[in-house]
């Protein structure tokens, strides 16, 4: 075989080959069609900016719900904490008031069992029962004492505290004058006696002593 015919045979094929292959086909398939592939994606590029819009508005609508729940929230909790100063205001007026009955009940009891520690039986008159009625007071002021020191005691498991005024300056914020007396050996000013006692509720004043003040 020379060498020609190889060559000639290689011709011969692909001339074949040529006739044999749908190069319309190939080229429809190779090349797509722009305008369609443009209008899709224009399609594609809105739907991605109303879906963007959409979510923004989304998230500006969750937002403003957030800001708005954390305004109510502070709001909320600035009146749970007025409503609990008023009930803690309301509390302590009641008890107070409370208190304040208290220790009018100690004033009287206190004020009565002074009396029966200095009854002193008359002589001469009531003679035939004069023995009897002396353990009669003397048994009631023993009963007063104990009820005095039970009241003293509930006082000061409230932190109730009577003032101390006898000796002491005059003080416009716990205590009141009644009455002046006249004292040369003290300074002015200085109580000389207690004629109703004060009392302090955690520190502060409860009920103003009224008291005998020194004036020279």
């Amino acid at each position: 075989m020379t060498a020609e015919n190889p060559q000639n045979e290689l011709l011969a094929s692909l001339e074949q080959y040529l006739q044999q292959t749908d190069f319309a086909h190939l080229t429809a398939l190779e090349q797509p069609d722009l305008t369609a592939l443009f209008t899709d994606l224009a399609g594609l590029k809105s739907e991605v900016k109303a879906e963007s819009r959409q979510f923004k508005a989304t998230l500006d609508s969750l937002n403003e719900a957030q800001e708005i729940l954390k305004i109510d929230n502070q709001s909320l909790a600035e009146q749970l904490a007025a409503a609990n100063q008023r009930l803690h205001q309301q509390r302590r007026e009641l008890e107070r008031e409370v208190f304040l009955e208290v220790v009018d009940i100690y004033d009287r009891l206190n004020e009565g069992y002074r009396m029966l520690q200095n009854y002193r039986p008359i002589d001469g008159l009531f003679n035939h029962s004069k023995k009897q009625d002396v353990r009669f007071i003397e048994g009631f002021a023993k009963g007063q004492g104990i009820t005095l020191k039970r009241l003293e005691q509930l006082l000061q498991r409230h932190r109730i505290i009577p003032m101390d005024c006898v000796g002491k300056p005059f003080d416009a914020h716990s205590m009141t004058t009644l009455d002046i007396g006249r004292d040369p050996k003290l300074e002015n000013g200085i109580v000389l006696e207690e004629l109703r006692k004060g009392f302090l509720y955690e520190n502060q004043v409860l009920r103003l002593a009224e008291v005998k003040v020194n004036k020279l």
